[in-house]
């Protein structure tokens, strides 16, 4: 080997000596650095900073927020990193009005909480209050003191087979239709153990069965779109489709046109 060289490679080697121990002191900064980001992870995992801070419920109407959540068993001394999103959705889920619910963790420490509830189709008079009946047939107990609007009132209706096939029906009306009905009313007779007596929130009476009662309903606009406005009466939806008009009396007609 020529001397030239040798005398290079000697000059080299401080150099590498150097770039070797910078190369040693970064790695040092970094091991140092996570030590400390994982010790500060610690602490903040083991601290009330780490704890859920906002619980946001939306989508319930009838459900209370705070019942939401006291159902999910999550509190602001919970910590977020502790809370199974399976886990809260299950406990939540075994509320009867509750469809369907989905949790979501946002960092830092928020969860959010979506229902979806069961709707209501009806309410079953029961002395002076109202119950819920959810479009699954369950009867709910807790009982509405005011006249609800939302849904339906059936009256004379007990506990059965009738009630949970009518419900099954009116599961299956369009919400818009629903929103026309005031009360139906059970009223068998010889010839027909199943019928109803529907009355409609534009004064029209319904006269039906409990069978087939959504598919025959979902005409009513259509029915009375071809009525001179204002006649009230009978639409018969049995057998066979037709309306007749409520009789009146001639005294009665007189008085009218006299006033």
């Amino acid at each position: 080997m020529e001397k030239g060289k040798v005398v290079v490679l000697e000059e080299r080697v401080p150099k590498l000596k150097e770039q070797r121990r910078q190369r040693a002191n970064r790695l040092l900064i970094v091991y140092i650095a996570l030590f400390f980001m994982l010790l500060l992870a610690v602490i903040y995992a083991q601290s009330p900073l780490s704890n859920v801070a906002v619980i946001h419920v939306e989508g319930n109407r009838h459900i209370a927020s705070q019942d939401v959540i006291q159902l999910s068993g999550v509190t602001k001394k919970t910590s977020f990193w502790k809370v199974k999103k399976d886990e809260v959705e299950q406990r939540i889920q075994q509320h009867p009005e509750v469809k369907e619910v989905s949790v979501k963790k946002r960092i830092p420490n928020r969860i959010d909480i979506v229902i979806v509830e069961r709707k209501r189709i009806a309410y079953i008079l029961d002395k002076h209050s109202f119950l819920p009946i959810l479009e699954n047939g369950k009867v709910l107990t807790d009982a509405k003191r005011a006249i609800p609007s939302d849904a339906p009132i059936l009256i004379g209706w007990k506990e059965g087979e009738a009630i949970q096939d009518m419900a099954t029906q009116l599961a299956h009306t369009p919400s818009s239709i629903l929103n026309l009905i005031s009360e139906i009313h059970y009223t068998p007779s010889p010839s027909d153990r199943r019928h109803i007596t529907v009355y409609m929130n534009d004064g029209i009476e319904v006269s039906a069965t409990i069978d087939r009662f959504a598919e025959k309903i979902v005409h009513y606009p259509s029915i009375v779109s071809q009525l001179q406005p204002g006649t009230k009466g009978v639409l018969h939806l049995e057998m066979s489709t037709y309306f007749k008009p409520y009789e009146t009396d001639e005294g009665d007609e007189k008085d009218e046109n006299e006033r």
